[in-house]
């Protein structure tokens, strides 16, 4: 068995590739720059996705780490008979554009999933929620630098899932047939506010964390100040706004096929808690 994994060193990917070399399998393992990547002993690094397609018997679609490969690596992928295809989408990947923030980072989590499925090879498809690394991104420096964790909307929700969640249902989609021709959603076990978010971050550190509202509009020129584009700015804002009065879609997906609860976020919070004080590497 061999299988394909773009995105092999992001925090997806890696664990991902962890579970497959630990299950016996052959992994080509695509990074941009395979002579520094550092991936479990019998991973096979290798900077071409499409070189990388040979006798494959799976493959993992990543949409940012392949950009404007992704058409033609699924493409190959059909004639080059790869047994089966797994695409990273999201859980909002049938939401407007308008609602996604992702895709102005570079995801393009529908149209990942569009070509699997229009490609006659058998495929998943993974929606998962929102990101729990994510938090460390938006809150981390806020959080090393004081007690309050400024943003919009309060009582917003996510059900945000542990990566290494995710990377584990990508495993078995990719080692079994259990999850072919389908769609999953993926989340955390619970749906949690901004508000209760940060204090769930505070009560694993043992800090007072408070969140703290901003204005959209202050948010938004926040986003512009660091060099994000506008439409990242307002499609965050915009998918927030659409959780104040509807709590986040919480799933079981996880715990029926990994046979376990998904990780909550206070667990996941203990485990990377370093990436949340002054100091903590990423």
């Amino acid at each position: 068995m061999t299988i394909v994994v773009t995105g092999a060193t992001g925090n997806i990917g890696r664990p991902l590739v962890q579970h497959l070399v630990d299950a016996g399998a052959k992994v080509r393992a695509v990074t941009r720059h395979p002579g520094a990547a550092a991936l479990p002993a019998g991973a096979e690094a290798v900077s071409d996705a499409a070189e990388a397609l040979g006798g494959a018997t799976a493959v993992f679609l990543n949409s940012r780490a392949l950009g404007p490969q992704l058409a033609d690596v699924v493409a190959l992928a059909a004639r080059r008979g790869v047994g089966k295809l797994v695409a990273l989408s999201a859980i909002n990947a049938d939401d407007d554009d308008t609602r996604q923030p992702s895709r102005y980072r570079g995801d393009r989590n529908r149209e990942c999933e569009q070509l699997v499925v229009g490609s006659g090879v058998p495929w998943v498809s993974l929606r998962p929620s929102v990101f729990a690394s994510n938090f460390t991104g938006m809150w981390a420096v806020q959080i090393q630098a004081g007690d309050t964790v400024a943003g919009p909307y309060p009582a917003a929700s996510t059900a945000p899932i542990a990566d290494a969640d995710v990377a584990a249902v990508a495993a078995h989609a990719l080692l079994t047939d259990d999850l072919v021709g389908q769609r999953v959603s993926l989340t955390g076990p619970q749906a949690l506010t901004n508000s209760e978010l940060v204090d769930t971050i505070g009560s694993v550190l043992g800090r007072p964390l408070a969140y703290r509202e901003l204005p959209a509009e202050a948010v938004r020129q926040r986003f512009l100040g660091i060099g994000l584009p506008a439409e990242f700015a307002d499609a965050y804002i915009a998918m927030l706004a659409a959780t104040v009065d509807t709590a986040a879609l919480v799933t079981h997906d996880v715990e029926k096929i990994l046979d376990r609860p998904a990780t909550p976020f206070a667990t996941w919070v203990r485990d990377h808690s370093a990436l949340f004080t002054a100091g903590g590497q990423r």
